[in-house]
């Protein structure tokens, strides 16, 4: 059976959003990726797919995912090689207060500043301020209600600092049920 020449070859529409993603300066919106390409982006979207695959297993990029937008970085295991290629500094660390309060931002966006202080049970103004300047976290609206707080989720840079693709690879957020017997069986006997 003959190709229908006026379909593109899958093989051409990978190497055509490589190509753009390549040259963005930044994250791109998949229907941009899509209009530009003059593709469906549903097309667009399973070629995207396909490229990630193939990243993760052949390849030291990858194709990182967050807000409906889409940028070609560096694979994260080789985040060190790439850093003192560039001579950059490392990746700062964070302080277990900020790790903590980006992991309730992670698992709960959006969420308010009051919301994460209710489950850390402590002001997280200093954190949350230097989380903001880092551009791991931003500002993406205001809740509905009494004095309608501001509502905050993480950055791509935050998917860059944690070496993840998207938000779908954050570990599952309840801990398995055999852990949590381990766990207390472990306190139990110390």
């Amino acid at each position: 059976m003959s190709e229908n020449p006026n379909e593109p070859n899958p093989n051409e529409i990978k190497k055509r959003i490589e190509a753009i993603l390549f040259v963005a300066s930044g994250p791109v919106a998949i229907t941009q990726l899509a209009d530009s390409l003059e593709l469906d982006p549903k097309v667009v979207e399973e070629n995207l797919a396909l490229i990630q695959q193939e990243y993760e297993s052949n390849r030291g990029l990858s194709i990182q995912k967050h807000g409906g937008r889409i940028q070609l970085t560096t694979a994260p295991e080789y985040a060190k090689d790439v850093e003192r290629f560039l001579g950059l500094e490392s990746i700062s660390r964070l302080s277990r207060a900020a790790v903590e309060t980006l992991a309730i931002i992670a698992y709960r966006q959006p969420i308010s500043r009051p919301g994460i202080e209710a489950i850390r049970g402590v002001s997280s103004d200093g954190v949350m301020k230097n989380l903001l300047s880092k551009g791991l976290i931003q500002e993406v609206g205001r809740a509905e209600g009494p004095g309608r707080p501001v509502l905050f989720a993480t950055t791509l840079d935050f998917l860059q600092h944690f070496g993840l693709s998207s938000l779908e690879k954050l570990p599952p957020f309840e801990v398995p049920q055999e852990e949590l017997t381990e766990s207390r069986n472990t306190i139990l006997k110390d």
